[in-house]
């Protein structure tokens, strides 16, 4: 079952990502990330509420937790804030495969904190993880952009790498706490934090950012994020879930968000980025069916 919760999941983030590209052209990143945290939640807040009202105010009630969200907030926050910039600038058909390169760094943080066991299949598959990583960065060079000249894309890897933290705390988090609690009071300290980011930036008198426009696009983007996950995190609820399969499947994401770049976007090198692709559809493919194995 938790499996085609990561399934799910997937195809809702790859749905999100193409909201997110929609809603960040042409607008101001960082006011479009204070609406999506805004409407995320207000989403989950029935959850908040339901337990302020019979007086629990969740996550065990103590300081701790709160301060163990709060810190998953502040790591998914700053991803989130490099990858908003990282996808205005990027071709979706770039970015998309870059972060779906994340299950790479968790596969060895599950390998290392959570003493995860792969079998062959899936040892197969991540190899064709990291031989799709090496093939879309020689296609970005194409199109100029490079580590060297590219701050778009550092921000993009560096979103990535900080996801994958995020997918891994996930883990431990889940230990100790429901799901739907954890997303939405880490959601609440999500839209704190923004507050006070975009309050201070716009005493700013230079204008940067950008003039913003109202899209409902913007909604559509907290929608299926928290549908995404919703999913995600009773996914890895479940017992015998693996974080680092979890996090692998979810990065079929990608294959959503590439087609919309490549119909709708008419983005470039088509060719070679359809052979990235399948390469990594073939990596996704054999980490579930060995996932079935276990």
């Amino acid at each position: 079952m938790w499996i085609w919760l990561a399934v799910a999941s997937s195809v809702c983030l790859g749905v999100y990502d193409i909201f997110k590209k929609i809603s960040v052209r042409g607008n101001n990143v960082l006011i479009v990330l204070w609406l999506n945290t805004l409407f995320g939640t207000l989403f989950l807040s029935p959850v908040i509420l339901s337990g302020l009202g019979h007086g629990y105010w969740g996550l065990g009630g103590t300081v701790a937790g709160h301060l163990e969200i709060l810190g998953k907030a502040v790591i998914v926050l700053s991803s989130w804030v490099l990858g908003y910039f990282a996808i205005k600038h990027l071709p979706l058909t770039i970015q998309g495969p870059i972060n779906a390169t994340r299950p790479v760094l968790v596969l060895v943080g599950a390998l290392c904190l959570f003493g995860e066991r792969l079998n062959w299949l899936q040892w197969i598959g991540i190899l064709l993880g990291f031989a799709s990583l090496y093939f879309i960065s020689r296609i970005g060079a194409k199109e100029g952009f490079t580590m060297r000249r590219s701050r778009w894309l550092w921000m993009s890897i560096g979103a990535m790498m900080l996801g994958a933290c995020s997918a891994l705390y996930d883990k431990w988090l889940l230990r100790y706490y429901e799901p739907l609690e954890v997303q939405a009071w880490y959601s609440l300290y999500q839209w704190i934090i923004m507050s006070v980011i975009v309050m201070i930036l716009l005493r700013r008198v230079d204008g940067r950012g950008g003039p913003f426009h109202w899209t409902w696009a913007i909604p559509c983007i907290s929608f299926f994020l928290t549908t995404a996950d919703i999913a995600y995190f009773y996914s890895l609820a479940q017992d015998g879930s693996m974080v680092s399969i979890v996090s692998m499947i979810r990065r079929g994401s990608v294959l959503v968000s590439f087609f919309y770049g490549v119909i709708a976007l008419h983005e470039r090198n088509v060719g070679a980025k359809l052979v990235d692709l399948a390469i990594l559809l073939v990596s996704l493919i054999l980490l579930i069916v060995g996932s079935m194995l276990h």
